[in-house]
């Protein structure tokens, strides 16, 4: 009889401590450094710190964040929030791929025509095309570190976005 049951319903019964409620407070999963809290006459909860809204499946103890073009759902383990990201493979090989070729193929370029048309020996600027593919890698490295960091919206990128977002709007006072 067990083993026609699916393996969740194998796991331990969750306690009144371990489910969701709307009466609750809890961790955001997306900053961890604010906190959710369920809406007033709404099935939803809100963080005071990053503002992400979130809607609950109060059975199956699952947050979804709605206001984000990523899928993200956590699952609520009683202590903490548990990641229920189901990644599509192929997307993540063309993420990486395209990254990996972003950081590497323009340094090789500039790289190549060093090589292939050096500077005069002894010129004043013979040092500059070994500067200017360091210089290209560096850039297109950031750059893709900033566009994987922005796609998996990792928890330390989050924070500090806001944190210099409510920096500068308190300094601008247009933006308020």
């Amino acid at each position: 009889m067990m083993d026609k049951l699916p393996a969740q319903a194998s796991l331990q019964p969750l306690t009144q401590r371990h489910l969701l409620s709307y009466e609750q407070t809890y961790t955001c999963p997306v900053c961890r450094h604010g906190q959710i809290q369920g809406l007033v006459l709404t099935d939803a909860f809100a963080c005071n710190f990053c503002r992400h809204i979130f809607t609950a499946n109060l059975s199956d103890n699952v947050l979804r964040v709605e206001d984000s073009s990523q899928p993200l759902q956590w699952r609520w383990t009683g202590r903490g929030w548990q990641s229920v990201q189901h990644d599509d493979v192929n997307l993540t090989l063309v993420i990486w791929t395209v990254g990996v070729a972003l950081v590497l193929l323009p340094p090789t370029l500039v790289w190549m025509a060093y090589h292939t048309f050096p500077p005069a020996a002894g010129s004043a600027l013979s040092f500059f095309p070994i500067l200017w593919t360091v210089l290209t890698f560096l850039t297109h490295l950031s750059l893709v570190v900033w566009l994987l960091a922005e796609h998996y919206q990792l928890p330390l990128y989050i924070s500090n976005r806001i944190r210099l977002r409510t920096l500068f709007s308190r300094r601008d006072p247009s933006r308020r």
